[in-house]
C-alpha cells in the first residue's frame, strides 16, 4: 500500500526476489504542480491505483534504468494520458516501447522540483556478464530525498536471514552502498566517481531506494562511505 513519507513523497512496496532472495521493491510518488510523478512502478493493484487516484492525477511515469522496466507499460494503460520517460537505451532494448522523452545524457531538472543524473560508468553483474544499468537518480529539493534503484542498496534487520546472510558476505549488511558484485563489474571508477560528486553537492537527508530499509536521516554521509568503500577513494 502507498504510505506518506514527507509532504507530497510517498512510497509503495512489495516482495521481490532476486537469485532467490527476498529484496523487496519499491517505487517512489512525487506530487509536482502538474500531478503525480512515479519513479521505478511496481506492479500495480486496486488498492495502491485507489490510492494514487485519491492523492492526484498520474503526470509522470518514470523508468529509471535498464532494468526497472517490468510494470511501466501496464501503468502506460491505466493512465494513458501520463508521460513516459525513459533512460537513454531501453529505447533500443524495448523497441516497441511507447515512450515521451528521453533522459539527458548527463543532468537536467522535472519541473524545477525534482533534479536528476546519469551515474555514468556503472554497471552490474546479470547472467550475461557485466552489464551497463544506464541509471537516473532523482533529488526531490523539498523533502531533501535523494530517489535511487540499483545503485546502492540498504539490507538490515528488515530481511530475512537469508537476505541478511547474503548481504553479509557481500559487505554490505547494514551499510547504504553497492556490493562487491558491482564493483566487479564497474571498471571506469573515474566516471562513477565523477557522477558521484554531482550527487553529493545535492543538499539531500534521506535515500529512498528500491532495494533495502529507507534511511530517513543521516543519509548522506552514510551514503558518502558505502562509496568511498566501494571506489577506494575519498569523494
Amino acid at each position: 500500500m502507498l504510505r506518506e513519507i514527507d509532504n507530497n513523497l510517498w512510497v509503495a512496496e512489495q516482495p521481490f526476489k532476486y537469485w532467490g532472495l527476498e529484496v523487496g521493491a519499491r517505487m517512489t510518488v512525487i506530487r509536482l504542480e502538474s500531478g503525480l510523478m512515479i519513479i521505478s512502478p511496481i506492479k500495480p493493484d486496486e488498492q495502491i491505483i485507489h490510492q494514487l487516484n485519491k492523492i492526484g492525477k498520474v503526470a509522470y511515469i518514470i523508468a529509471p534504468n535498464l532494468y526497472h522496466h517490468l510494470f511501466i507499460s501496464e501503468f502506460q494503460v491505466i493512465y494513458p494520458s501520463a508521460k513516459l520517460i525513459i533512460p537513454k537505451a531501453l529505447n533500443i532494448k524495448l523497441p516497441k516501447l511507447d515512450f515521451a522523452q528521453l533522459l539527458n545524457d548527463n543532468n537536467g531538472s522535472l519541473e524545477d522540483q525534482v533534479d536528476y543524473l546519469l551515474i555514468d560508468g556503472f554497471k552490474i553483474l546479470d547472467i550475461s556478464g557485466a552489464s551497463t544499468l544506464n541509471e537516473y537518480v532523482f533529488f526531490h529539493r523539498d523533502s531533501r530525498s535523494l530517489i535511487i534503484t540499483d545503485t546502492a542498496f540498504h539490507f538490515d534487520g528488515n530481511f530475512t536471514f537469508k537476505t541478511q546472510l547474503a548481504a553479509r558476505l557481500l559487505g554490505i549488511y547494514g551499510k547504504l552502498a553497492p556490493s562487491f558484485l558491482e564493483k566487479l563489474a564497474s571498471k571506469e571508477t573515474q566516471k562513477v566517481k565523477q557522477s558521484f560528486q554531482k550527487v553529493f553537492e545535492w543538499d539531500f537527508d534521506r535515500v529512498i531506494m528500491a532495494h533495502g530499509s529507507i534511511v530517513e536521516t543521516g543519509a548522506k554521509l552514510k551514503l558518502k562511505q558505502g562509496y568511498e568503500n566501494f571506489l577506494s577513494t575519498s569523494l
